[in-house]
């Protein structure tokens, strides 16, 4: 019988449950992780709570239901959206926390995009209002205040994903580096009407689209 495993990776757990043929749930196993909280307005979490509990818990479902692996047919992932992540495109080591959805270092940002007119262009692109809630600015962010992080980026030595994407890459020992658009949407890098990343807002913000995921169904 071949069984579907389902990761669920929220903001405050992980989550794994395997379903039959019948799709019928047959094991799960759930794992907190902590939250960081360096400044107020600020939430972060370490890349390597959000790995290990999937591995965790995906382990401890398989083990449950008493099954190989190999007779795992198909993945699907759900994820906290927005949440920033960006790793070493050759030792998959985060080069800063993830920087979640509800985290607001980037008002000031947002405020000045407003500020300087840019506002609708980005909504006519992507479909979102400017905030700090989404990906973009938070991505920025990260590329701003690490040392040597926008280089490296250039040079296309970094890598960015929503979690799923960082998911997806470890899962397949980084041979694949994916998003889908449902995500992809949720950066403000995304141009929902040509179905692809927005160059003029990437260039906009000054992020390298070499970093970027190939964005599948």
């Amino acid at each position: 019988m071949s069984y579907v495993l389902a990761i669920d990776q929220g903001t405050t757990s992980t989550r794994s449950i395997l379903f039959d043929g019948e799709m019928t749930p047959v094991a799960r196993a759930q794992e907190e992780f902590p939250q960081h909280f360096p400044q107020s307005g600020w939430v972060e979490h370490d890349p390597i709570d959000l790995w290990t509990t999937t591995v965790a818990t995906c382990r401890t479902a398989i083990e449950q239901a008493g099954i190989s692996p190999s007779q795992i047919a198909a993945i699907g992932i759900t994820n906290q959206r927005e949440t920033v992540i960006v790793w070493d495109r050759k030792t998959g080591a985060p080069i800063h926390n993830a920087i979640v959805w509800q985290d607001r270092r980037t008002a000031d940002q947002c405020r000045a995009l407003r500020d300087g007119g840019h506002e609708q262009m980005i909504t006519d692109r992507t479909g979102l209002l400017v905030d700090p809630y989404f990906s973009g600015t938070k991505l920025k962010w990260i590329l701003d205040h690490v040392d040597g992080a926008r280089e490296r980026a250039t040079n296309g030595d970094l890598l960015f994903g929503t979690v799923d994407s960082y998911l997806i890459w470890n899962l397949t020992g980084g041979a694949v580096h994916a998003t889908d658009a449902t995500n992809a949407a949720r950066t403000m890098l995304y141009d929902i009407h040509k179905g692809g990343w927005s160059r003029t807002v990437c260039e906009l913000l000054d992020i390298p689209m070499q970093m970027l995921p190939d964005v599948k169904d």
